[in-house]
């Protein structure tokens, strides 16, 4: 399958993006100029991690209105799969293709270490290969990592499944010890109501080989390659 990794003036996630899906997983990948105007050819698209245009305003804020947003909008909404990886999760809530907001962490420190995800749903196709007898062990590395929405879209999100990822203990039990940065229901990562959009804090590209201290990152994009495989979403 073909990849797509966005950059933005500040990206600097791209890199590690392209090594795992295309030197780990063996997958066709490219590198998106913000500045393109079309994702034709990809089968999924990945906005990665980093400070696009410094953070400035808001995190994601300016480069929610960077051209390729306009055709990330006509490829979510035709079905293409999107995986937005902390500033990239930050870019699509700011889009309004995922509802919320990340503010900064509650603790008001920029937080870099390990995390236990609890993967909620495995019917989708960003969590199919996820074990959910045991979680995924996948680091963060952010300051506004504190997902936030108001209690009605919370109730929605908990209500149509859409939390997909949550902060837990190791033995999967979730507590408020286990969140690192203060997100509402220790929320990691959701999806959007057709389920192919992903947004997620944690860096699931930084954990794509043992030598890193976990490869359980390649899970969530193995899900993505099975789900293309068969054709479809889920």
């Amino acid at each position: 399958m073909r990849f797509g990794i966005v950059v933005f003036p500040g990206t600097w996630s791209d890199t590690d993006c392209y090594y795992q899906v295309k030197d780990i997983l063996g997958q066709d990948a490219d590198y998106v100029w913000h500045r393109e105007e079309s994702l034709a050819g990809y089968d999924c698209v990945i906005l990665p991690g980093g400070f696009s245009y410094g953070d400035y305003l808001r995190a994601g804020a300016i480069a929610r209105f960077s051209p390729v947003m306009a055709a990330l909008n006509k490829f979510a909404g035709g079905g293409g799969l999107v995986i937005g990886i902390c500033n990239g999760f930050q870019v699509l809530c700011e889009a309004g293709l995922l509802p919320g907001v990340l503010m900064r962490n509650q603790h008001l420190e920029y937080r870099c270490q390990w995390t236990n995800l609890r993967t909620e749903r495995t019917d989708t196709p960003f969590s199919r290969r996820c074990p959910p007898e045991r979680p995924l062990l996948v680091p963060v590395s952010h300051g506004e990592g504190n997902y936030y929405a108001a209690p009605d879209t919370l109730a929605r999100l908990e209500g149509e499944g859409r939390v997909l990822f949550r902060y837990c203990e190791p033995d999967g039990t979730v507590t408020a010890a286990a969140n690192p940065n203060g997100s509402s229901h220790n929320i990691a990562g959701i999806v959007n109501e057709a389920g192919n959009v992903l947004g997620m804090m944690p860096h699931p590209e930084r954990s794509c080989e043992p030598l890193l201290g976990s490869a359980d990152g390649n899970l969530i994009f193995e899900s993505v390659i099975d789900a293309v495989a068969v054709g479809g979403r889920n």
